[in-house]
């Protein structure tokens, strides 16, 4: 592997770190909007729910700040060496392959929270059956889409980090 493909892949595993330091911050915004969403829609349950709503939020912000800064790293040196760079690719894999784990708590948690609050009031204020089969039905796909994609992700980065230890025994760096 030359230094050419090393800084190609430093520069992607960077692009993905930037996306996910963005997504931290999607389950936050999402507990604010169905908050925001059920006091529009039924006010009269703004102290069954409102409590509901803050600990998602809160438990949202907090992965938040615990995902972003499990993602952050050190800066890759400019005149890094063959070695260097794969240490580097290497610790990136790693915190990225971390974070997807710990996704499922501080991320994906507080979002099923907020949704299943939002469809309790929705539950109060329209019957559930039939009419909010359409919406349960999405929100079930959704659910598995999300554990089905976050599995393959966690897969591609285990491979790329068997790809770099054969890299390094075949370099023998």
């Amino acid at each position: 592997m030359s230094s050419i493909l090393i800084q190609q892949k430093t520069h992607q595993l960077r692009a993905q770190k930037r996306q996910r330091v963005f997504a931290c911050f999607v389950a936050p915004g999402l507990a604010v909007f169905s908050y925001v969403f059920c006091l529009k829609l039924y006010p009269p349950l703004q102290q069954a729910v409102h409590y509901l709503f803050v600990f998602s939020f809160a438990w949202s912000a907090a992965g938040a700040y615990f995902l972003k800064r499990g993602l952050s790293s050190g800066e890759l040196p400019e005149a890094a060496g063959l070695s260097t760079g794969l240490e580097f690719c290497r610790g990136e894999i790693k915190r990225q392959l971390s974070y997807l784990r710990r996704a499922l708590l501080w991320s994906f948690g507080p979002i099923l929270l907020a949704i299943g609050t939002l469809v309790l009031v929705l539950a109060t204020r329209f019957p559930l059956f039939p009419v909010g089969i359409p919406f349960l039905t999405v929100v079930v796909v959704w659910i598995a889409a999300y554990v089905f994609i976050r599995a393959r992700q966690q897969r591609d980065l285990e491979r790329e980090l068997d790809e770099l230890s054969e890299v390094e025994k075949a370099n023998s760096i």
